[in-house]
């Protein structure tokens, strides 16, 4: 958790450096990026990392609208992970179930200072909404055992972020941003701990985007 709050911290900071150092660069007319983006995602958590895939379409200089799928584990703050002499993981006690996110969003992206910085360094802000499928499989399991015993169930949710894409190249997409996930359960609850149910799921991630553009 600390790592996260450290990354939340240092990635305004080097964006408003980049912003200083658009400011200082000569003006240039801004790139044509095409309008189509589509790529996947990796993220990396308190819960440990996780895959997605995202496309995006840009509506005007400054709005972009996307849709995004990932999977990743949630783990609960006070989760501690031990190991054996050989580097098994132990059974965390009290734990029940394992907890995974698979969450589908649309949502959008604001981008920040079009005017100020140069197309090298292009930061937003975004924000997306949808429904979220959690699946528990029992945590006395084997790990890959385990998802032959898997239950689902659903909620809605979303995430807000703060990122920045970089580079000048016009067909490759590389960015970074941070997003804070909720999601709210539909129905009483999931037991991650033995009588211990909870409704909502809150995470921190750290989420490299990597992909083309057409």
């Amino acid at each position: 958790m600390k790592k996260i709050i450290y990354i939340i911290v240092l990635l305004p900071l080097l964006i408003i450096n980049g912003q200083k150092i658009g400011n200082i660069a000569d003006e240039k007319p801004h790139i044509a990026f095409p309008n189509n983006a589509i790529g996947f995602d990796l993220m990396i958590g308190e819960g440990g990392f996780g895959l997605g895939g995202f496309y995006r379409h840009n509506y005007s200089k400054t709005l972009t609208g996307f849709i995004d799928f990932s999977i990743s584990e949630f783990k609960a703050q006070r989760e501690i992970e031990r190991f054996d002499i050989f580097g098994y993981p132990l059974p965390i006690y009290g734990k029940k179930n394992r907890l995974f996110l698979l969450p589908l969003h649309i949502g959008g992206q604001y981008r920040l200072f079009y005017e100020s910085l140069t197309d090298r360094l292009r930061p937003y802000l975004s924000l997306g909404v949808g429904p979220t499928m959690v699946v528990t499989t029992p945590a006395q399991k084997e790990f890959f055992k385990s998802f032959g015993l898997a239950k689902a169930t659903f909620g809605v949710g979303g995430y807000v972020g703060f990122g920045a894409n970089f580079g000048l190249n016009s067909n490759n997409l590389t960015g970074i941003n941070i997003r804070y996930y909720f999601v709210q359960l539909l129905n009483d609850g999931i037991e991650q701990y033995f009588d211990d149910f909870t409704k909502t799921l809150q995470q921190v991630t750290l989420t490299i985007n990597i992909g083309i553009m057409y």
